[in-house]
C-alpha cells in the first residue's frame, strides 16, 4: 500500500500501530453508544539504534528487535490481520505545491506532481513512492500536499507488518495523525482560524501550520542536525507572517516529549514568550475516551495521540 499523505482521504482502520525510534505501540478503537473508545493499547520498547528513521538510508538496523516488539504488540491487541501503520516523519519529504490549472485526468496530475517534486528529491524519482491529496483551494490555484518517500524504505515497514501476520492497509506519518487527533477532538478547530502544532519525537521535531483543516506548512528537523527547535519555530513563524500573511494563531498546540518533561516545559515557555499566547498540549481523550481500566499518564497520552488520530482519520470536528 502506498504511503499516504492525506489527513482524511482513506478509511480509518480499527487497529493502529506506530513504529518509532524508541518503541512500537498500538491501539484498538471501539464504538460504544456512537462514541469512539480506545478499547485496548500496548507498547513495547526497542533498543537504541535498532531503528534509525531516515529519508535516504535503510531504517531497520536490528530487524529481530523491531519485529519482536511489533509481534508482541500485535499479540496483545488480538493479532489483527489489517492495521493502519504510523511511521516517523523523517521517512518522507512533505511538500505543498500549487497549480493554476489542474489536469482533468488523474494520470496526468500524477505525472505533473512527480515532475514538480523530482527537482527537490534527494534520490531518483524512479525510486520514489509519491502520494498526494488536494489541499486548500485559492483564487490563484489548487494546492496539493505531497509525500515523497523511497520505495524500498516504505517496503521495510510493510515487510515488518507482513512478517508479524498483518497487512498495513494504510501507512502514514506520525505528525499527520497528531493533526488528525486535534481535528477530531473537542473543542473543534475553527474553520477559518490558523493554528500551530509543535510535535516533539525522540529523534526529530515537526512544526506545522494549519488553517482550519488545511495544512499550510510542514517542517521537520532531525535531532542530530545543526540548529535548535527554537530556530525552527522562529523560521516557521517568520514564514507565517511574511509569506502566509498570517493574522495570528488562534491556537498553539504542543505534542510529544513526555519522556523529557524539562525539555517540554522549556519549549512551552519559549513558544508562549515568542507568540504571546497560551500553549496547550494534545489530549487524545478529547477525541476518544479510554476504557475504565486504562490509567493515562502524560507518557501514555503522548503515545496514544497519533494512534487515535489514525483511528479517527476523516472524523474531524470543524466549527
Amino acid at each position: 500500500m502506498s504511503l499516504l499523505s492525506s489527513l482524511r482521504d482513506a478509511p480509518a482502520p480499527t487497529v493502529a500501530v506506530e513504529i518509532a525510534a524508541t518503541h512500537v505501540s498500538g491501539a484498538v478503537l471501539d464504538w460504544r453508544g456512537g462514541a469512539p473508545v480506545v478499547a485496548a493499547h500496548a507498547s513495547e520498547p526497542i533498543a537504541s539504534g535498532a531503528l534509525i528513521s531516515s529519508l535516504t538510508a535503510a531504517n531497520v538496523h536490528d530487524r529481530p528487535a523491531v519485529a519482536g516488539a511489533l509481534a508482541r504488540v500485535l499479540s496483545q491487541l488480538g493479532r489483527p490481520h489489517r492495521i493502519g501503520l504510523i511511521v516517523p516523519d523523517l521517512v518522507a519529504k512533505v511538500s505543498i505545491v500549487k497549480f493554476e490549472q489542474v489536469p482533468a485526468r488523474a494520470q496526468d496530475l500524477d505525472q505533473l506532481i512527480r515532475w514538480h517534486v523530482r527537482k527537490s528529491a534527494p534520490f531518483a524519482i524512479e525510486d520514489a513512492q509519491v502520494a498526494y491529496v488536494a489541499g486548500q483551494r485559492a483564487q490563484d490555484g489548487q494546492e496539493f500536499i505531497v509525500s515523497l518517500a523511497r520505495r524500498d524504505i516504505v517496503q521495510e515497514y510493510e515487510g515488518l507488518a507482513a512478517e508479524a501476520g498483518a497487512h498495513a492497509g494504510v501507512i502514514d506519518l506520525a505528525t499527520f495523525n497528531v493533526i488528525n487527533a486535534v481535528l477530531a477532538g473537542s473543542p473543534p478547530v475553527a474553520s477559518t482560524g490558523d493554528w500551530l502544532l509543535v510535535h516533539m519525537a525522540p529523534d526529530y521535531a515537526t512544526i506545522v501550520i494549519v488553517r482550519g483543516p488545511h495544512l499550510m506548512s510542514f517542517r521537520t528537523r532531525a535531532a542530530d542536525t545543526d540548529g535548535t527547535l527554537g530556530d525552527l519555530v522562529h523560521q516557521t513563524v517568520m514564514y507565517y507572517e511574511d509569506r502566509l500573511k498570517g493574522a495570528g494563531f488562534t491556537r498553539v498546540v504542543l505534542a510529544g516529549g513526555a519522556g523529557d518533561p524539562d525539555s517540554v516545559d522549556d519549549v512551552r515557555r519559549s513558544l508562549e514568550a515568542r507568540l504571546a499566547t497560551t500553549v496547550v498540549t494534545v489530549d487524545p481523550r478529547s477525541a476518544a475516551a479510554l476504557t475504565d481500566r486504562i490509567s493515562a499518564g502524560p507518557a501514555l497520552l503522548d503515545t496514544l495521540t497519533p494512534l487515535v488520530g489514525l483511528l479517527l482519520r476523516g472524523r474531524e470536528k470543524v466549527a
